[in-house]
């Protein structure tokens, strides 16, 4: 991120927070002079996940502040920004043919299948999150698309794939704001144990969970006819 040395001076708190996500640049007449970073900063970036001190969390005005100058990919769950790590191959793999599956399902039908990079906006306890599923279903994209042609929405349906940088994001803190913004099926793909697991979601709890493996067909709880067959996605 590179910015003017007037900026720096007149912003240079929400600067110091952002440092901890990106190295800041500092220009004096279109002059790059100076680097703002933060002491360890792999550390930070790669551990985001485990960074709940109150200094390291950031306003949802200043998170939007750092995705329209950053071209990486960031979430934003309770306050604290994640940056997202490019995905493996196996992961890519497990997308595209989950996508094509549910692409060719839902074609023709009220619902639409989206993919990431796609900012989800979600509310819970009236905090504002940003998040990055793999895999959405949404049934309310007319009715919901601001000006700005963004969606501003809840999705029906919500795909992750696990990956090592984010199992326990995807379990538990992702976990908890599905359930309590209003989605109402979750789905985790585990390309390591080669299962899905299928979650229920109402009134701000589960109500239903099922685990396919191995051979198995997986089944949507909330789609019927929505199949997939976990030999195909796990070749």
């Amino acid at each position: 991120m590179i910015i003017k040395s007037t900026d720096m001076q007149n912003n240079f708190g929400k600067y110091l927070k952002l440092c901890n996500y990106e190295d800041i640049i500092i220009s004096r007449n279109g002059k790059e002079i100076a680097k703002l970073v933060t002491l360890n900063a792999e550390s930070v970036r790669e551990e985001a996940i485990n960074y709940e001190a109150e200094n390291n969390k950031m306003t949802y005005e200043e998170f939007l502040s750092l995705t329209e100058v950053s071209d990486n990919r960031f979430e934003y769950i309770n306050g604290q920004v994640f940056l997202m790590a490019s995905p493996r191959i196996t992961h890519q793999l497990v997308q595209t043919v989950l996508l094509n599956i549910f692409s060719n399902w839902f074609a023709g039908k009220k619902c639409t299948p989206l993919t990431s990079p796609f900012d989800i906006t979600l509310t819970k306890d009236n905090n504002k999150n940003v998040v990055q599923p793999d895999i959405v279903v949404i049934c309310d994209l007319e009715k919901m698309t601001d000006e700005k042609d963004r969606y501003m929405g809840t999705p029906t349906l919500i795909v992750e794939i696990l990956s090592q940088s984010s199992i326990s994001r995807d379990y538990v803190l992702k976990m908890d704001l599905y359930m309590n913004s209003g989605v109402e099926e979750y789905w985790i793909v585990d390309p390591f144990n080669k299962e899905i697991n299928i979650f229920r979601f109402k009134d701000c709890n589960i109500i239903e969970k099922r685990t396919w493996k191995n051979q198995e067909i997986a089944k949507s709880m909330l789609f019927e006819g929505l199949a997939v067959c976990l030999s195909e996605i796990f070749r």
